[in-house]
């Protein structure tokens, strides 16, 4: 006991919680705490449940581009089934088309390939990532798909129970911004926001192209990927292909960084050019 000021007394003994009481108050507000969080974080906290699952890892199933450049791609690249595929331009803009295509492929039959984005360290972006001309990752979780491509360590999200946002809202980036929803068994993905300088098979687009996905699983070691693109100020109509991809059992992604390049583009006349050290170069 102590005396106080006014001269009563009180108690300084310290009462003591039990400590199974305690335990059950701390996981108590330990779950709380947890659920809480899981609400805040949408549904993206765990794997999806009752739905195909896309994760693991994986390459194409076809290749044979006649001409893999074209594409923004090393020469050594398959191009896929969808490089087969002419896109549906609208009369003004062929010819131009197909003098660019004619200039690559003279350039590449002179030795003197014209600079690609893979020359310049640049990523390829959407749709050229999805040809998996190396292996790549795919994660499912609940809400959400990561698509990561061996090559140049690209990274696509997309985002199930969502809509992109719309073009004019959209911040222009290599792959663009995809929502997705499930249609059955089919992932239904749509992706805008493209930067317009990342081609695919060298088609020009414009800021409103979309691309249209259709995922679905065909077996237990392949899935397919239909894709439409749509412009409405460059194409007549869709533009359509299909890919394919098989796992690869127990390959482990390596990193990809294009990092100490020394190719460049020609200030003139834009082919490949590689750029040498000067011997007497101390540095």
């Amino acid at each position: 006991m102590q005396a106080t000021a006014n001269g009563t007394s009180v108690s300084t003994r310290v009462r003591s919680v039990p400590r199974l009481a305690a335990m059950a108050t701390f996981a108590a507000l330990a779950l709380a705490a947890a659920a809480n969080g899981n609400a805040q974080n949408g549904s993206r906290s765990s794997v999806t449940v009752d739905k195909p699952d896309f994760s693991g890892v994986w390459e194409g199933a076809a290749r044979g581009a006649p001409n893999p450049r074209a594409a923004g791609v090393s020469p050594s690249a398959g191009g896929g089934p969808g490089s087969q595929t002419a896109p549906p331009l609208k009369p003004e803009f062929v010819a131009a088309y197909q003098a660019e295509l004619k200039r690559l492929a003279d350039a590449e039959q002179r030795g003197e390939p014209i600079t690609s984005q893979g020359t310049m360290c640049l990523p390829q972006g959407m749709p050229g990532m999805m040809l998996a001309i190396f292996p790549m990752e795919v994660i499912q979780t609940r809400g959400q798909v990561t698509i990561i491509e061996e090559a140049f360590t690209q990274v696509r999200r997309i985002y199930i129970g969502e809509e992109p946002p719309k073009v004019a809202d959209a911040e222009p980036g290599f792959y663009g911004h995809s929502g997705a929803k499930w249609d059955g068994e089919t992932l239904v993905v749509d992706t805008v926001g493209i930067k317009t300088n990342v081609l695919y098979r060298s088609v020009p687009h414009s800021e409103e192209m979309r691309i249209h996905e259709r995922m679905r699983v065909l077996d237990a070691d392949h899935w397919e990927d239909q894709v439409t693109v749509t412009d409405p100020t460059y194409l007549t109509g869709p533009w359509s292909w299909t890919l394919t991809y098989q796992r690869r059992p127990g390959y482990k992604m390596y990193e990809y960084v294009c990092e100490d390049n020394r190719e460049f583009a020609d200030p003139v006349t834009g082919a490949q050019r590689l750029r040498f050290k000067d011997p007497a170069d101390k540095k």
